[in-house]
């Protein structure tokens, strides 16, 4: 299935290539470019993805003052399915489109799903503001692209669970509803802080995640910082927090540049 799957994201992007490219070139006053491609794969298809996406209680919660949602990288204990879709953003004709769409140079995949995996969020769930981990998990190349794959049929947009991103400030947000079937390319930098809004319904958000990472720096220069959270805008006290928390840890990567946790990969 995961052959038949890359065809189909390949056509998909081809068939608008041109259009989808000025697109994610467009400067939408936020730190990111990006583009959303609907309709990613035949309908039919992206339902059956959606029927086999794991329960919530198949995921482990994460659950602080940064971020709340279901996430898990153990592929293997799901429907073959679900490995298929993710792992089909990884090959090597994927990359290729979407490096040429995005201007990126040398993309390669994460095999290990440093950053990537599947993801469920319900009512209340969230993700604050925040700057992606600089690198892999080996400090050795750039993320450079997020790309993520949305399949809960019938969402809408004031359902919540979408995806914002930032101007300079985090002040205001540009809104990308989290639509079914829907395929959002990021570019990620030094100052690409995004977020993910709350869930208001009692509906589960569903979401593929992938990353790109590089040899070459997206920024005019070399830089290395961790996961850097902020609170939303409202949230000043949070902000003072999530501030120190942040450079607390960034502390730490400098003295540790692998980190102290233990990794959590795929297969690992």
């Amino acid at each position: 299935m995961k052959e038949e799957i890359v065809r189909h994201i390949v056509a998909r992007i081809e068939k608008d290539f041109d259009s989808l490219k000025s697109d994610f070139e467009k400067d939408r006053g936020v730190t990111a470019k990006s583009v959303a491609i609907d309709g990613l794969l035949p309908l039919t298809l992206a339902e059956k993805i959606a029927g086999v996406f794991p329960d919530p209680s198949e995921m482990r919660l994460l659950d602080s003052f940064r971020e709340k949602k279901f996430t898990s990288k153990s592929l293997d204990d799901f429907d073959p399915l679900i490995r298929d879709i993710t792992f089909a953003f990884q090959d090597g004709r994927v990359i290729d489109i979407v490096s040429k769409l995005t201007g990126i140079r040398d993309a390669h995949g994460d095999p290990q799903l440093y950053a990537g995996g599947v993801s469920a969020m319900s009512k209340g769930h969230f993700l604050n503001p925040h700057l992606d981990n600089s690198h892999d998990h080996e400090q050795r190349n750039y993320r450079v692209l997020n790309l993520l794959y949305y399949c809960t049929p019938d969402w809408k947009p004031g359902d919540g669970g979408n995806l914002e991103l930032w101007d300079s400030d985090v002040r205001r947000p540009l809104e990308i509803p989290s639509l079914f079937n829907r395929l959002v390319l990021m570019e990620t930098n030094d100052s690409s802080y995004h977020s993910v809004n709350k869930v208001r319904v009692d509906g589960i958000r569903r979401c593929v995640s992938n990353y790109y990472f590089s040899p070459h720096s997206p920024n005019p220069y070399e830089t290395t910082h961790v996961t850097y959270f902020k609170a939303r805008p409202e949230q000043r006290i949070m902000r003072i927090i999530t501030d120190v928390d942040s450079r607390m840890r960034t502390v730490v990567r400098s003295f540790f540049r692998k980190g102290l946790a233990k990794k959590d990969l795929y297969g690992g």
